[in-house]
């Protein structure tokens, strides 16, 4: 990558996340969105690398709930640092992913989404039933612990919290375009459109997907280790199917033509449901249900599809 293409990859970059720091500044009442968006955009993240393998998962809401409970968990029975349970959670969701790996990683297509939607209402199930682990249907709170080393105050918790969840997801998208960049990422998406060249190449498959199931796994328990902090309480429809839907909803909606994408979908979705919950409570569905339609009828390459072309655009009449 040249110079000129470094600066401008950096000041896009500066101006998604940007907006991470400059709205809760706006408005603070903000942030409570703006946590759940960075959130929702790491399991964005994870969503994008299963895409370009050309692989769909209803199920990855199960990585989600498992990075939470591991929260709620560590924080009610342990005095460690949210740095500790941080890792904690993205250890316990990559685990999870690791072992269902491999049994997920051998299909593709629908038997791959359908098999992930299967394993996570098990464990939607079982995070029921399980009344004396999980809470059942009431949850399980999430108490506050040190940060940093530091016994902090509610207020300055949550926004000192928001802060590390911003450099985490900072961290996490530049580990991202590392991967895709790496061999292990081409090959990733050679997946998609002729894995059994890949296999000629020596190279397997099957490793590769599982690699990229596991990554993406984690990403999803880090997500929801920030959902659990930034809103004091996790329940089972963490791990519902449509929750992960909305994760394949928002990379969508970002567009695949970067990773960005999926951060930028991520905030644009979190904000919309923030407007429209407040203005009009029962029409959240309606109105996503309208985003889908238009994006893929006029815009089927995202936001950040259209964001390009109008550069592009400006461009043109410039010269």
């Amino acid at each position: 990558m040249n110079m000129k293409a470094s600066l401008k990859s950096l000041g896009m970059n500066s101006v998604v996340f940007g907006l991470f720091v400059v709205l809760p500044m706006l408005n603070m009442s903000l942030r409570s969105s703006l946590s759940v968006a960075m959130a929702l955009a790491l399991c964005a993240m994870g969503m994008f690398l299963l895409l370009r393998a050309g692989q769909v998962s209803f199920g990855h809401a199960l990585y989600f709930a498992c990075g939470a409970y591991t929260a709620a968990a560590l924080s009610r029975v342990t005095q460690w640092d949210v740095l500790w349970i941080m890792v904690a959670s993205a250890v316990s969701s990559a685990l999870l992913g690791a072992v269902l790996g491999l049994i997920l990683a051998r299909y593709r297509g629908i038997f791959y989404g359908m098999l992930n939607l299967a394993f996570s209402m098990v464990g939607f199930s079982l995070l029921f039933k399980l009344y004396e682990l999980t809470g059942g249907s009431d949850g399980l709170g999430v108490r506050q612990v040190s940060l940093l080393g530091m016994s902090l105050e509610a207020r300055d918790f949550a926004w000192w919290f928001y802060g590390l969840s911003l450099v985490m997801v900072c961290g996490a998208y530049r580990l991202c375009v590392q991967y895709l960049n790496s061999p292990v990422g081409a090959a990733l998406r050679a997946i998609k459109t002729n894995e059994t060249r890949l296999e000629y190449m020596g190279l397997s498959a099957y490793r590769v997907f599982y690699s990229g199931h596991v990554v993406s796994a984690m990403l999803c328990g880090l997500g929801g280790f920030i959902v659990a902090f930034s809103t004091g309480h996790v329940t089972p429809e963490l791990s519902y199917w449509a929750l992960s839907a909305e994760f394949v909803f928002i990379a969508v909606l970002g567009g695949m033509g970067h990773l960005r994408g999926a951060v930028l979908g991520a905030l644009v979705f979190e904000l919309m449901r923030a407007a429209v919950s407040a203005y009009a409570v029962n029409a959240w569905q309606l109105m996503m249900g309208l985003l889908l339609l238009g994006m893929v009828m006029f815009a089927p390459g995202g936001i950040w599809s259209l964001l390009e072309k109008k550069q592009r655009t400006v461009k043109g009449e410039q010269a």
